[in-house]
């Protein structure tokens, strides 16, 4: 039987790596998870600078809307410094804008805005009925059944597997996909509880907000990451947090694509609690390239 991927990180390992060290007053330094994949995930990026912006803040100040942009590709081997600049600090809402910085290179650009909570008016998108968590294969014991063929492959989609459970309500043979609509619901969870910090949750969730979107707008085009001559990569990817929620409670993932075009495709993503909250909602634009 095949064991955990050698670089499959644990959740206290994820945890650590989303919350940067501060090395000056507006300027802070994140450790890259070494997954063996060669570059830095791209959630990373956004849930460390999200989370160096957070500490720039008051403490009654939550994240509520998260742009950025991927500008290169960084190198997980080294760490990434965060620059923060403090845009704007109003009574309710607070602005940053924060840069990745790697050899001396910006890699990737973060705006965040942050809002004192209050009251207001309330409606909401109504989850799709959709099967449950509860006796789905998980993305990692999906993954063991392409270890042969396509271990990078497989390697790749084992590294959280420690720290977060991944279970897709529709996986598709990643070697064989067919075309299929250009929908797709995930279910994430953490394995293992989390500190009450929602500071912390929303992190996480910007984290995993990386995984699995884009590959919805390759389904119509029987296309996933691992066809040959495909090309892929995040572009930008923005996020909006709409109420309180717990990443070590099961959150379905509910995402689409509406548009490719111009060698891009368009994701949209929402997240809701297994009782149907809207939490949050994610869109993402990335490259799409087909070689023969």
């Amino acid at each position: 039987m095949i064991g955990q991927s050698d670089a499959a990180a644990s959740l206290k390992d994820v945890l650590s790596d989303l919350e940067p060290e501060r090395i000056a007053t507006d300027r802070f330094s994140g450790r890259s998870l070494n997954l063996k994949w060669g570059y830095v995930f791209g959630g990373q990026f956004v849930a460390q600078a999200l989370a160096a912006a957070q500490q720039t803040v008051r403490e009654d100040q939550a994240a509520h809307s998260v742009h950025g942009y991927f500008l290169q590709a960084g190198d997980e081997r080294k760490p990434v410094t965060y620059q923060v600049e403090r845009i704007r600090d109003g009574k309710t809402f607070a602005t940053r804008r924060v840069e990745a910085i790697q050899n001396d290179r910006t890699v990737f650009t973060l705006t965040a805005s942050f809002q004192r909570e209050e009251a207001g008016l309330e409606h909401q998108d109504l989850m799709p009925p959709t099967t449950g968590p509860e006796g789905l294969l998980s993305q990692a014991q999906i993954a063991r059944k392409y270890m042969d063929v396509k271990p990078a492959a497989a390697s790749e989609q084992l590294s959280f597997e420690r720290a977060i459970e991944i279970r897709p309500v529709d996986p598709i043979d990643i070697l064989n996909p067919g075309e299929k609509p250009p929908l797709c619901s995930v279910w994430y969870r953490a394995l293992g509880t989390l500190p009450d910090r929602p500071a912390v949750h929303r992190a996480l969730l910007a984290y995993v907000s990386d995984m699995n979107l884009f590959s919805t707008a390759m389904r119509p085009h029987a296309l996933t990451w691992v066809t040959p001559g495909v090309q892929s990569t995040s572009l930008d990817h923005s996020i909006w947090f709409h109420r309180p929620f717990r990443m070590d409670e099961w959150l379905l993932f509910v995402m689409d694509s509406p548009s490719t075009s111009g060698a891009r495709g368009l994701a949209h993503g929402r997240f809701f609690t297994q009782d149907g909250r809207l939490v949050a909602s994610v869109v993402q634009e990335g490259l799409i390239r087909k070689r023969t």
